[in-house]
């Protein structure tokens, strides 16, 4: 694979303040010029004013030059514009309106983090010690930006941009709704769904497990209870443990653990999912606000600039 990791997104809003206050207090370290990282993965956030929010660029990590020349063709066969420079390829996706890099870049190195010890019936795994879960008071932290969901009014046509183009892997798809795609061993980095309106439905950003899943969310509601989305459950496509929370300018923030790794590429089977199987495989059913988010009929009736 040319690609191997996602390396950062760069949403467009328009409440730049207040919106970079809540990626702070959700454990993201601000840097310069609204930008924000991750404990392991470095930068891979930056804000921007837009009208309104979206997904402005996505950028991929490449191995090499070769891999850069090798999207170039492919990009030049889609016919796309595209620009090159020492080891860095920009383009546009031509549907939802955002600019995909793809940069030379090193790969993300995170250290192993320590399982957690469950007991259970018949086995004491861990004897005579509370569980470390409930021990922790550091702050919660993302380790590092999972993945970018993007709606699109032609899924099709910007799955085959990220497929045929930027050269991203399919891991599973719903029919005729959604693809999750990948850039990495991470079972997805980029899902694109059909929707009546082009825009960022959420970043997800990983943390250690799912008691760091609970602890951010409980302390990000704590005082804002409105920003609850929904959670906590776990995926069935990707199997992730997720909570999704929404930021001050409509965009879904998730954290999640335990996502599905694709190391072989031979051992993967893509598979096709159908109805709520695609989306949850437990927990409270979703908002139809998660489905549909209620800014959407603004875009569709184009009271806002779609920049």
């Amino acid at each position: 694979m040319a690609l191997h990791r996602l390396v950062s997104v760069t949403i467009g809003i328009p409440n730049l303040d207040e919106t970079a206050r809540y990626y702070e207090e959700f454990g993201l370290t601000p840097l310069r010029d609204n930008r924000f990282a991750t404990v392991d993965g470095g930068e891979q956030l930056r804000l921007v004013h837009a009208p309104n929010r979206r997904v402005v660029d996505v950028t991929f990590g490449a191995d090499n030059q070769d891999d850069i020349d090798r999207i170039a063709r492919q990009l030049q066969k889609l016919d796309l514009d595209f620009t090159t420079s020492d080891g860095r390829v920009e383009t546009f996706e031509p549907i939802a309106g955002f600019r995909a890099t793809v940069e030379v870049t090193s790969h993300i190195i995170q250290s192993p983090v320590s399982a957690p010890v469950y007991n259970g019936p018949g086995r004491i795994d861990r004897s005579n010690n509370r569980a470390p879960g409930i021990l922790r008071e550091d702050r919660v932290r993302p380790r590092k930006l999972g993945h970018v969901v993007i709606g699109s009014t032609d899924q099709a046509a910007t799955q085959k941009f990220f497929t045929d183009g930027i050269g991203l892997k399919i891991s599973d798809v719903i029919p005729s709704l959604a693809a999750f795609m990948r850039c990495s061993t991470d079972h997805h980095n980029i899902l694109v769904q059909q929707a009546p309106a082009d825009f960022l439905h959420h970043t997800s950003w990983q943390v250690d497990d799912v008691d760091e899943i609970g602890r951010g969310a409980m302390a990000m509601l704590e005082n804002h209870p409105e920003r609850h989305v929904w959670g906590l459950g776990r995926h069935h496509v990707g199997s992730n443990f997720f909570w999704y929370l929404k930021d001050p300018a409509g965009n879904f923030a998730e954290y999640y653990s335990d996502l599905d790794c694709i190391v072989d590429d031979a051992l993967w089977k893509p598979g096709v999912w159908e109805g709520a199987k695609g989306l949850f495989n437990w927990g409270p059913p979703p908002p139809p606000s998660f489905v549909m988010p209620e800014d959407l009929a603004a875009h569709m009736t184009g009271s806002h600039d779609a920049g």
